[in-house]
């Protein structure tokens, strides 16, 4: 009777903990089998369905802005390890005038290391007909009054919920998809090993910050879908550096129409570790991706290198792509680059606008004189304000990332190119060598027929009236510039700048509406100082103004008088950095810049404070002429 009563108890105790243990939820990925970690692109995403767990979605704040309607809002990921992971974001639409919503195309936002979501991008994009998600994939947001800094995440991680500061925000739980700063100290996005924040307890994919924010991405595409506003056929996604890599990883979701990466997604193939090359590699994403991209790729990008183009375009299965490349940009660009993303959306989710073909660019290595050539065919499609060739011999062949100061530093020539009677734009391309390698490339701009507006790389908001499209860069080997029997026809010269005709195509700024400018010229050896000179430019101003001349982390203020043309001479020891430490030589600049006041940054850890070189401005932009060397034995001449 006692074994009767006991067999009884256990058994309603049983059934009454079963309910408990059918209800208990599963992970959202599955375990691995026999701890055999995934080792390609279709076993790494194997059993994941962004679809089939609810959103739980939460809106922290709401608030309108010109007729947009603005949320930061809150939704799960996924269950890891028995616990749930939330992904903060910045939600944005058109205001419906009906109180109906209009079924309007949805856009996926990714922001890059260090950045925030910003609810800029969403009230921009909303502008233009379009709703848009940013997501915190690193827990830092950008909105009117609900501002989620490093210092707030960290007040989030430790729970401080009764600091005025303290902000709900992206929540990875078991796991870590934080960047700058991680939430463990040693958690690293280019790392798949196990530690005690991973998923898997081998070396796995599934273990890096990439996979588990490109899964985030991917639930970001399901809460767009189901919004009442956004027409689930019609999703774009684009992002910019870290966010450009997951755009790539994003965008072999076929719920993506339409992808824009900058600054990344096409350079990560050289991790040390074989697992991570074969599943995380940007080869690997990119030969999955069947929707048409546009590729925002500054030539100077040490992220996205240029030279990594040409396979690009090969491994990704869609034919519909395009590029844009400002010669000399690194990690940034200007409007008419950054426009591009906005008209490949207008083009692939609303059909209003048409992208012109990519133009073709030919190199030609046996002309008569034996200087290489360039010949540039644009789609006339649209009005053609500008045909540029830009070719540089700074650089590897393999072009990996130890070669990272010619990818940063690199000087672009640029070629005048002329437009003949078949159609084409033709110029000469002289070298100074024939031991190097040659790169070219063609960028075309183009008139828009209405001016366009928009929020850039870095939220910044911008309009342009054109844009830019460029060519496919062709490279050509040292050794088959000498089996061309090319000739080097470039000679070092004293001149650095004419400042005549155009001129400011060797120069760059990220600012346009700013006079200063930079360049790269005496990065290339046919503007290499001689021993012994100094340094001269001329210049001319309406007002008294300071003059701030930058070679790298040196700068020298130089003071200028009113009305009249004035020389301007400085030596090495004219240039003093942070530390008050003068230049030596002139060997070794990267970088020379003309501006009206440059901040000289304290290197980390240094001790030392910021500081500022030169004044604002006064008046109207200066005028500049003869930009040279001048021999120490000219000089006394």
């Amino acid at each position: 009777m006692i074994n009767l009563i006991h067999s009884t108890y256990v058994a309603l105790i049983f059934l009454c903990v079963l309910p408990s243990l059918e209800a208990a939820e599963p992970d959202t990925l599955p375990a691995l089998q026999n701890s055999k970690a995934p080792a390609n692109f279709q076993q790494m995403w194997k059993g994941f369905d962004p679809r089939s767990e609810p959103l739980e979605i939460e809106v922290l704040k709401e608030w309108e802005e010109d007729d947009v309607v603005l949320q930061v809002v809150r939704f799960r990921i996924g269950l890891f390890k028995g616990q749930v992971s939330k992904l903060a974001a910045i939600y944005g639409f058109p205001k419906s005038e009906s109180g109906q919503p209009a079924k309007r195309p949805g856009l996926l936002q990714i922001h890059g290391g260090g950045q925030y979501a910003d609810y800029k991008a969403c009230l921009m994009n909303a502008k233009r007909g379009y709703a848009t998600l940013s997501i915190a994939w690193a827990g830092r947001i950008s909105a009117p009054g609900y501002l989620v800094n490093p210092n707030v995440v960290q007040l989030f991680w430790d729970g401080k919920t009764d600091d005025p500061a303290y902000r709900l925000t992206t929540d990875w739980a078991a796991v870590d998809g934080y960047h700058a700063p991680s939430r463990n100290q040693g958690n690293q996005f280019p790392s798949a090993k196990a530690a005690p924040w991973t998923l898997d307890a081998v070396e796995s994919p599934r273990n890096s910050g990439w996979f588990l924010c490109a899964l985030a991405a991917r639930r970001a595409l399901t809460f767009l879908e189901q919004q009442p506003e956004v027409d689930a056929s019609r999703l774009g996604v684009y992002g910019h550096s870290m966010g450009g890599k997951l755009t790539i990883m994003t965008a072999s979701d076929s719920r993506v129409k339409a992808a824009a990466p900058s600054c990344g997604g096409i350079s990560d193939r050289d991790n040390s570790s074989e697992l991570f090359r074969s599943t995380l590699g940007d080869d690997v994403s990119l030969k999955q991706v069947t929707c048409p991209v546009m590729f925002l790729s500054p030539a100077n990008d040490f992220h996205g290198r240029i030279n990594d183009l040409p396979a690009v375009v090969d491994e990704i299965q869609s034919k519909d792509w395009r590029l844009t490349c400002a010669a000399h940009h690194n990690h940034q660009d200007t409007a008419a680059y950054e426009v591009a993303t906005l008209l490949w959306f207008d083009q692939h989710l609303k059909k209003t606008f048409h992208v012109p073909q990519t133009p073709t660019a030919t190199l030609n290595l046996t002309s008569k004189n034996r200087i290489p050539t360039i010949a540039v065919i644009p789609d006339q499609a649209m009005p053609v304000l500008s045909v540029d060739a830009y070719y540089t011999q700074h650089g590897q062949v393999g072009n990996k990332p130890d070669d990272r100061e010619n990818t940063t530093h690199r000087f672009w020539h640029h070629a005048s190119l002329k437009k003949t009677t078949d159609g084409t734009w033709q110029a000469a391309l002289p070298i100074r060598n024939t031991n190097k390698p040659l790169w070219a490339y063609a960028n075309v701009t183009y008139k828009l027929p209405d001016s366009v507006s928009g929020a850039g790389y870095y939220y910044r908001t911008y309009t342009t009236n054109h844009f830019n499209l460029s060519s496919p860069l062709r490279m050509v080997t040292a050794e088959q510039l000498t089996a061309a029997n090319v000739a080097a026809t470039m000679k070092p010269t004293t001149q650095i700048e004419s400042f005549d005709s155009d001129w400011e195509k060797e120069w760059f700024t990220y600012r346009p509406n700013d006079w200063a400018k930079t360049t790269h010229k005496l990065y290339d050896d046919v503007y290499h100082a001689p021993s012994p000179a100094k340094l001269s430019i001329e210049v001319f101003v309406q007002q008294p103004n300071q003059l701030v001349i930058v070679l790298d982390d040196y700068a020298a203020a130089v003071n200028l008088e009113a009305n009249r043309w004035q020389r301007v001479t400085l030596s090495p020891h004219d240039f003093k950095n942070i530390s008050g430490e003068q230049r030596i030589t002139w060997n070794g600049i990267r970088r020379l810049k003309l501006c009206p006041l440059e901040r000289q940054r304290a290197p980390r850890n240094s001790g030392l404070s910021s500081t500022t070189v030169g004044q604002q401005w006064k008046g109207t932009p200066p005028k500049f002429r003869h930009l040279q060397w001048e021999p120490l034995q000219a000089q006394a001449q």
